[in-house]
């Protein structure tokens, strides 16, 4: 355990390409879950909790971690497990940043943490519905049986606690611009359906056509037919918008693909996602990204929209 405790802050700093490390733990049950490494502060033993009277009722108090006051969330509870009550020795606490934003999940038992590919991230089953808090499996296959391991839908998980306006600020449109908004058409790709919703409930306030994917590898292959059939891409998308982390294909790869298309090298792309600043900046340079923005901002997700859209006005 403590060597776990003491390397997760050092490797959230690694960057490899269409990689990503797993951090793994239990939650008071068999299965094993993971998030993102990247998306880790730090994990430590639980603090003292300060109740929050009226809190969300997944919310178990409040930690003072150096001065700054972060929610714990019990992540057991917020993915629809039963009760369980943790043995002082068994729990800890994950501290995260996702979208701007610190919260730490009360988990179970840390295990380890393994390093993988995105190729063998999968989505979860289509017949596990709609209403599972997954975003995708992996297994570790050096183990005897293999063990699965389900990637929780940490986004999915904050917006059930979190109320995520998707109003946009009236100083923000343009007008003239907006008219000319409707019936274009926008492509969202993101693992994670609340993130999906939260773009397309922003953009559509716009007029804007909304085409969904799931990952990097099914927009892809949406792009790639589209041109086989002697469609422009380009003619048909206002821009492409994509999360970075998704199974089967990353969104550094998925550009990566469309920059070597001579077919689809030309379309805008938009890179949004809940990792940190420092560490995209140097992979939208890299890939050949347009533009690259945190989540969750609907004022600068219409921002990017007006920008293309009077970029094609003025070429026009």
């Amino acid at each position: 355990m403590s060597s776990v405790l003491n390397t997760v802050d050092q490797r959230t700093n690694l960057v490899g390409e269409n990689r990503l490390e797993l951090l793994l733990f239990s939650l008071n049950s068999r299965q094993t879950f993971a998030i993102n490494v990247f998306k880790v502060k730090e994990v430590i033993k639980v603090p003292v909790l300060t109740k929050m009277p009226g809190a969300h009722h997944n919310i178990i108090g409040v930690a003072s971690l150096r001065g700054v006051s972060v929610p714990v969330i019990d992540l057991r509870s917020a993915i629809g497990f039963p009760y369980s009550d943790y043995g002082e020795s068994e729990q800890n606490l994950i501290v995260t940043e996702y979208n701007r934003s610190v919260q730490g999940f009360l988990v179970g038992q840390v295990k380890h943490i393994i390093n993988t590919a995105w190729t063998e991230i999968q989505p979860p089953p289509r017949t596990a519905g709609r209403a599972n808090y997954l975003t995708a499996i992996t297994q570790i296959k050096n183990v005897d049986p293999p063990e699965l391991v389900e990637i929780i839908d940490v986004e999915k998980v904050l917006a059930e606690i979190i109320h995520y306006d998707v109003s946009i600020s009236q100083e923000v449109l343009d007008e003239e611009l907006v008219r000319e908004m409707h019936g274009r058409k926008v492509l969202i790709v993101d693992d994670s359906s609340t993130a999906r919703n939260q773009v397309r409930d922003t953009l559509s306030q716009l007029g804007l056509e909304i085409i969904e994917c799931r990952d990097g590898r099914e927009a892809l292959n949406l792009l790639k037919r589209w041109s086989d059939e002697g469609r422009k891409v380009t003619d048909e998308l206002l821009l492409l918008i994509t999360d970075a982390e998704m199974p089967e294909m990353d969104g550094y790869r998925l550009t990566y693909e469309i920059r070597q298309d001579e077919r689809l090298k030309d379309l805008h792309v938009t890179l949004n996602t809940s990792l940190s600043g420092s560490f995209n900046e140097s992979m939208v340079k890299k890939v050949g990204c347009d533009r690259f923005i945190s989540k969750f901002q609907p004022d600068m997700l219409v921002e990017v929209a007006q920008d293309r859209l009077r970029e094609l006005l003025t070429k026009s």
